[in-house]
């Protein structure tokens, strides 16, 4: 019983993130790499470039990671640009939350580097 509600914890708190990051008109870097983190993981995605202005997001999705080999250069991977269309950044991105544990645990090292890297901050 514990573990749901970790796993609850980690995902209202990955929303209360999302939510704060896409409703500031300006885009912090750091912000940046958190959206993009989120699509990839969703989507098994490489070269993913988010226009905040148009509403779209560009990327190449991995077919078939069967032929990936990550200790080699890897010229052959099957990949499908793709062009999305997004009307809210927010629902979007909440649209891509996975609830296995493997993705709560991805959630979880994301919130732990955000705060990590926010507290660095206000310390200098």
């Amino acid at each position: 019983m514990e573990n749901s509600g970790l796993k609850t914890r980690i995902l209202i708190e990955i929303e209360r993130i999302i939510a704060r990051s896409s409703a500031k008109q300006k885009m912090t870097k750091k912000m940046q790499e958190f959206h993009m983190a989120i699509i990839k993981k969703h989507y098994n995605a490489t070269d993913v470039k988010i226009d905040y202005h148009r509403h779209r997001v560009l990327m190449n999705v991995v077919v078939n990671d069967q032929g990936y080999q990550p200790e080699t250069v890897n010229l052959s991977l099957e990949l499908l640009p793709m062009n999305l269309f997004f009307i809210s950044l927010n629902a979007f991105l909440k649209s891509c939350l996975d609830t296995d544990a493997k993705s709560i645990a991805f959630y979880a090292k994301l919130i732990k580097d955000l705060t990590t890297s926010n507290e660095r901050q206000l310390s200098y």
